[in-house]
C-alpha cells in the first residue's frame, strides 16, 4: 500500500487497546482520513515514542500514513508534532469551539476529499480562538465551512417567495433558509431570528479576503453569535438527520 506524507490536524481520537489510537485526521492534501496509530502510547525504556506518546485532539503535525481511498482505515506510520495548540486547551470556550469546528468538519466533509483552503482556515482559527477574537473568528469559519461543503442555508431572501426578509424574519430548518413575515404560515418549524443578526452573517460572508480569511471582522459577543450558531446547528441536524454532539457545550443555554 502506498505511503503518503501530509500535514494533518486531529479531529477525533478513540483509544484502542492500552497502547493504540484510532484517529480521524484532516489532511491538507488528502482530506479527511481515518488511521490507526499502533503503539501510540508505547515508549521504549529510554522514554522515546514514535508518536510523541499519543496524539491529542486539535494537534497539528506532519504525518506519514498508508493511503488508499478504497480502504476505510489506514495506518499511521510516523507523526511529528508541529503545534499542540496549548493555548486553546487553556481556555474552555476556545476548546469547546475548536472541538465543535472539528466535529463540523468531520460531519460535513467527505473522506478523501481535499479542501486545502479550508484546512488553512482551520489551522488559522485555532490560533485565534484563545484571543479576544474568539466569537467572530469561529462564526466566520463556520460560515466558510458551510459554504465550502455546500450546506450554507439561504440567509438573504425568503426561500419561499424570494423577497427580502427585512424587518421581521424566521428561519426554517426544513426549508433551509429565511422565511419572511408574509410566508410564515408555510413553515410550521420556523424559528424567530433577529434580522440584525442575519445582517451580521451577511456582512461577514461579503467581507473582502486576504489569504482566504475575511478582513475587518466586527467584534461579536456570545449574545450575538449563540443564536446564529444555534440556527446553523438546527439547519445541519435537520438536513443530515443526525444530532451534533457538542452543541450543548457551545451554546449558552444548551439545547
Amino acid at each position: 500500500m502506498p505511503l503518503a506524507r501530509d500535514r494533518c490536524i486531529c479531529l477525533r481520537k478513540v483509544e484502542y487497546s492500552e497502547t493504540s489510537q484510532i484517529l480521524t485526521l484532516f489532511a491538507r492534501e488528502h482530506g479527511i482520513i481515518r488511521a490507526i496509530a499502533k503503539g501510540a502510547h508505547r515508549r521504549t525504556k529510554a522514554g522515546a515514542s514514535k508518536f510523541d506518546g499519543g496524539i491529542d485532539l486539535l494537534d497539528s503535525g506532519e504525518a506519514v500514513f498508508t493511503h488508499a481511498s478504497e480502504k476505510n482505515l489506514g495506518t499511521l506510520c510516523e507523526w511529528s508534532l508541529r503545534d499542540g495548540h496549548r493555548e486553546v486547551h487553556k481556555h474552555l470556550r476556545a476548546m469547546y469551539l475548536g472541538q465543535y469546528a472539528a466535529e463540523l468538519i468531520s460531519t460535513l466533509i467527505e473522506e478523501n476529499d481535499p479542501h486545502v483552503d479550508l484546512f488553512d482556515r482551520f489551522e488559522s482559527i485555532l490560533t485565534e480562538l484563545p484571543t479576544s477574537r474568539t466569537e467572530e473568528a469561529f462564526l466566520a469559519f463556520e460560515l466558510d465551512l458551510f459554504r465550502e461543503a455546500g450546506y450554507l442555508p439561504q440567509l438573504t431572501d425568503c426561500v419561499n417567495c424570494d423577497q427580502p426578509a427585512a424587518d421581521r424574519a424566521w428561519f426554517s430548518p426544513s426549508r433551509g433558509g429565511l422565511i419572511c413575515r408574509n410566508c410564515e404560515g408555510v413553515a410550521p418549524d420556523r424559528i424567530p431570528i433577529d434580522p440584525r443578526l442575519v445582517r451580521i452573517a451577511q456582512t461577514i460572508m461579503n467581507l473582502p479576503r486576504a489569504n482566504g480569511s475575511p478582513q475587518r471582522l466586527p467584534h461579536l459577543t456570545r449574545h450575538q453569535t449563540d443564536p446564529l450558531n444555534k440556527l446553523l446547528a438546527e439547519h445541519i441536524e435537520h438536513t443530515l438527520s443526525r444530532r451534533l454532539r457538542l452543541t450543548g457545550y457551545v451554546l449558552a443555554n444548551g439545547r
